[in-house]
């Protein structure tokens, strides 16, 4: 099971099955869906976990007058950060490739009342990149914070990969962070500094089969952050990495094949595979409050913490 979502722009071959699957194709088709048939038949939804926390628009206001920047903030993480960023005050930009997706985000979050704008762009494209970064200063006079949080998955042996694929997983979330932090950074030094957050996943700690690319790119990940950490010290601007558990995202059903998988029984399969798959909580994680970590990394509240990878996974590779 991938351990987060970067970005839904997600590309996924035949799933490979494993015992950490939890359950094969077959139990899904029946067992699942006949429970949560008759959970809902019942009047409760049997995926719910009522010990996941519920996020509403927050009451402090860490982020007025700053602006903020996501990669992948079309869905899952990436478009929870992007909400609660501006309900803490933030001008936000964020961009994706599906312009639908990130259109819908940006007028959600202005008819809350919050400041987005949606740029198209692609990580994997450096004048994308560029030019993103330099419109989003343009609009809102300067950046103060990054989200990078973009990615993908391909997940089959390595032997099986062929060298484009291979290339596409890690140019995405390795090289597409390298090059988000190239045209951020000047921004940051111009502002006097700012936080970079960079998304990685519990991948790089502990994995699983058919993951190579997958976990290459997010340890590289870790290592990037630590060096772009002691590049910029000195111009005030922090670089942390946050490294994500399984998380309720479109990236993680893809991910899983059961992007046709009715939500209430996909929601029961999930509920299933973290009481066997994360030892702690027993539980994923919500977008939101995987979100609201990279907020905490993103504020003020921490000047002293930089070049750090900070796990958030319910306990999953505490785990041996």
């Amino acid at each position: 099971m991938t351990d987060e979502n970067t970005a839904a722009e997600t590309t996924t071959a035949a799933p490979v099955t494993s015992r950490r699957r939890l359950l094969g194709r077959a139990a899904v088709a029946s067992g699942v869906l006949a429970g949560a048939a008759a959970g809902l038949a019942g009047g409760v939804a049997l995926g719910a976990d009522s010990n996941a926390p519920r996020y509403g628009p927050a009451a402090r206001q860490r982020f007025t007058g700053k602006t903020v920047l996501i990669t992948g903030g079309t869905s899952g993480i990436g478009a929870a950060a992007a909400r609660l960023f501006a309900a803490e005050g933030a001008r936000v930009a964020f961009c994706g490739r599906r312009v639908e997706r990130g259109q819908a985000v940006e007028r959600e979050i202005r008819a809350a009342g919050g400041e987005a704008t949606f740029v198209r762009a692609d990580v994997l494209v450096e004048s994308d990149i560029r030019d993103f970064v330099d419109t989003t200063a343009r609009i809102y006079g300067g950046l103060h914070v990054a989200f990078n949080n973009a990615g993908i998955t391909i997940q089959k042996k390595l032997h099986e990969y062929d060298a484009d694929e291979f290339d596409r997983v890690v140019n995405t979330n390795l090289r597409g962070a390298f090059l988000s932090i190239k045209y951020q950074v000047p921004h940051l030094i111009r502002a006097g500094g700012g936080a970079i957050v960079v998304t990685s996943s519990s991948n790089a700690i502990a994995t699983d089969t058919g993951k190579g690319a997958y976990t290459a790119s997010k340890r590289g990940l870790a290592g990037l952050v630590q060096a772009a950490a002691l590049d910029y010290a000195a111009d005030g601007i922090r670089v942390n990495t946050l490294i994500p558990g399984t998380t309720d995202t479109e990236l993680v059903r893809r991910a899983a094949g059961m992007e046709s998988l009715p939500d209430a029984a996909w929601q029961v399969f999930m509920k299933q595979w973290a009481s066997s798959n994360v030892p702690g909580l027993g539980r994923i994680a919500t977008p939101e409050e995987i979100a609201a970590f990279a907020l905490t990394l993103a504020s003020d509240e921490h000047p002293y913490l930089t070049g750090a990878q900070l796990v958030i996974d319910g306990g999953k590779t505490a785990h041996a």
